[in-house]
């Protein structure tokens, strides 16, 4: 099957959750995706996304199984303690520092599972200001898209290995131990607030002072990611705080968040935003009114472009004519009928000067490409000098969108250029050094620029590829495991096997006479070292030929009817027949041969046996 069909029956699948059960996974990483239907699929033995999909129809129960195994519910009290102990230490302050002494403190937990970050949270705040304050202050509301692991949250039973990362201390202080388990205090549960949430489907929880969504925007794609950030950023009060997991980071959402310690991945929403990043963020989560705000801002933006005193044109990535604003249809002469037109086949291609030559150097090196003075006659017959910039448009992944090229009127600048060339050369000289020296420096920042970008997005991309290695690495453990036991076995096998030949090998070379051993079919299967000697024929050149084809100087057509009796099946089938022979030396012997039926594991006769044993010579 190849991979476009194997991604359509994928996208069935996930069509048929969604309207069976609600869940939707179109924000979640394909490749992760994937590999963990695969592995469930794995697990009961059945192979192609389609035949999952039936079982699925004859089998409900099998739904539990399967989100059970692509939400990965792994948690414990405090994960990753040294990020918790920042919290702690830094961030509950400084929420605490901005609340009235009566003001209620509202936290989230996003992806909560299971319950013990929730719970984690709980027991923090608690600490910081009391278990008075905390009962009449704080709401905690922990969400998660699995019903089974919010099930086992609202219980808030655990055994003695599950709070290992609790001191004694808080053990007994915010547990209640009942047998061999512990139940979290019910009047501190009664804080803690459970219910179903799907980032992507659902409304934010508002108003909230620190939300906590560890390693659960890994499993998104780019566009999901951007989605629930904006949710998550109307959700939080300004001067809030965004605490993710140590996969996860905010590079390219850097207007929205900014880090407040990035090792610890904590986040503090940026308050402030311009226009156009609410209108984006408003559009994000779903709002119309924002998206007819946006096209508004959009069409003003095309509307200034346009009107720009500076001719400017824009070239996409395939070679089109994308834009070009009033100024440059005045002075080349061209219609918006030019717009999505192949620049090449544009006059302006290659006057007043070759573009082509200038965007490829400007898209390898990625930098702009300046060229001067370039002398143009315009339809008027009014000669202009202008300067040409063409500049690559990057997108925040430092990925080409474009090319702009604008094309600056420098008429009067020359003019005046000339005048004072005539009146001081030497200062001129001195400028344009200094000229070429700042565009140098310009261009160098630029680069560097460039170069500390994509080391940051080569780091983000190589520390999502290692995790993914490292689960790839335990499957693969895994499997090896499973194979070297399989090998073991073979090998243990192989050995019986070889030990059982020579013990069958003994037996045929320990025999005083010739053994041959026929199939059905009457080809030769065994010829032991004996007949070798008896009738000189190797062992070789016996086996798989028809017995009664062999020219060995045994009178081969006197054994066809015992033979025959022997496959028959009859009673009394082995006999026993005296031959005159010629043996491999040239001497005539008598020579007893014994017939008697091969016999399979059930019974059926597979071939005949014949034993061959030459007679002493009788007295004359």
């Amino acid at each position: 099957m190849t991979n476009s069909s194997k991604n359509i029956e994928f996208e069935a699948l996930l069509d048929y959750v969604k309207r069976s059960r609600g869940f939707d996974f179109a924000g979640y990483k394909r490749s992760s995706l994937m590999r963990r239907v695969n592995k469930r699929m794995q697990t009961i033995n059945i192979e192609g996304y389609s035949n999952y999909l039936d079982y699925l129809e004859v089998h409900p129960e099998e739904f539990n199984f399967l989100f059970t195994t692509i939400l990965i519910n792994v948690t414990s009290f405090w994960r990753d303690r040294t990020a918790w102990d920042y919290v702690r230490d830094e961030i509950i302050p400084r929420i605490l520092a901005t609340k009235e002494p009566h003001e209620t403190i509202r936290i989230w937990s996003a992806g909560c599972a299971s319950g013990e970050e929730a719970y984690t949270i709980s027991m923090m705040v608690a600490e910081a200001i009391g278990i008075e304050q905390f009962r009449e202050r704080v709401k905690i509301y922990a969400t998660d898209i699995d019903e089974e692991a919010l099930n086992q949250a609202r219980q808030a039973i655990y055994l003695q290995k599950d709070l290992n990362g609790l001191s004694p201390e808080q053990i007994e202080q915010f547990f209640e131990k009942i047998d061999t388990r512990y139940t979290f205090r019910k009047d501190l549960r009664r804080c803690v607030i459970f219910g179903r949430h799907d980032l992507l489907q659902d409304a934010p929880i508002s108003k909230v002072d620190l939300l906590v969504c560890r390693n659960t925007l890994m499993y998104f794609n780019a566009e999901a990611q951007s989605r629930i950030l904006a949710r998550f950023h109307f959700a939080l009060r300004d001067g809030g705080f965004l605490f993710l997991g140590k996969a996860e980071m905010l590079l390219t959402h850097a207007n929205t968040f900014t880090p407040t310690d990035l090792k610890c991945r904590v986040f503090a929403k940026v308050p402030k935003l311009n226009l156009r990043d609410r209108l984006l963020i408003m559009a994000q989560t779903g709002n119309e009114e924002a998206v007819n705000h946006l096209s508004s801002h959009v069409r003003l933006r095309e509307l200034a472009f346009d009107s720009g005193p500076c001719a400017r044109i824009i070239i996409d990535t395939n070679g089109l004519l994308a834009l070009a604003n009033e100024r440059a249809r005045f002075l080349f002469s061209l219609t918006t009928r030019d717009v999505g037109r192949p620049l090449q086949d544009l006059e302006i291609s290659y006057r007043p000067i070759e573009l082509r030559s200038c965007m490829e150097q400007a898209y390898s090196e990625k930098r702009p490409v300046n060229i001067r003075d370039i002398e143009w006659q315009m339809a008027s017959g009014d000669i202009i000098f202008i300067d040409v910039q063409v500049c690559p448009l990057l997108d925040a992944n430092n990925q080409t969108l474009g090319i702009s090229i604008n094309f600056i009127d420098m008429t009067r600048y020359k003019n005046l250029q000339e005048d004072l060339e005539h009146s001081n050369q030497e200062l001129e000289m001195a400028y344009e050094e200094l000229q070429s020296t700042n565009e140098e420096l310009e261009t160098t920042n630029e680069e560097l620029q460039s170069s500390n970008e994509e080391l940051e997005t080569t780091n983000e991309e190589l520390q999502s590829t290692n995790e993914e290695l490292e689960t790839m690495n335990e499957e693969l453990q895994s499997t090896n495991e499973e194979l070297q036991t399989v090998n073991d076995e073979l090998q243990r096998r192989g050995e019986e096997l070889n030990q059982a030949n020579a013990f069958l090998q003994s037996i045929l070379t320990s025999l005083k006479g010739g053994v041959v051993v026929l199939n059905r079919d009457l080809q030769v299967q065994i010829w032991n070292y004996k007949s070798e000697d008896l009738w000189g024929l190797r062992h070789e050149e016996a086996i798989k030929q028809n017995f009664l084809n062999l020219d060995i100087g045994l009178p081969v057509d006197k054994l066809r009817q015992p033979i025959r009796i022997c496959l028959s099946g009859e009673p009394n089938q082995s006999s026993k027949i005296i031959v005159n022979a010629i043996n491999r030396r040239g001497k005539s012997i008598q020579c007893q041969v014994n017939c008697s039926p091969l016999m399979g594991s059930q019974g059926q006769i597979q071939g005949v046996i014949l034993l061959m044993e030459e007679l002493e010579e009788a007295n004359s």
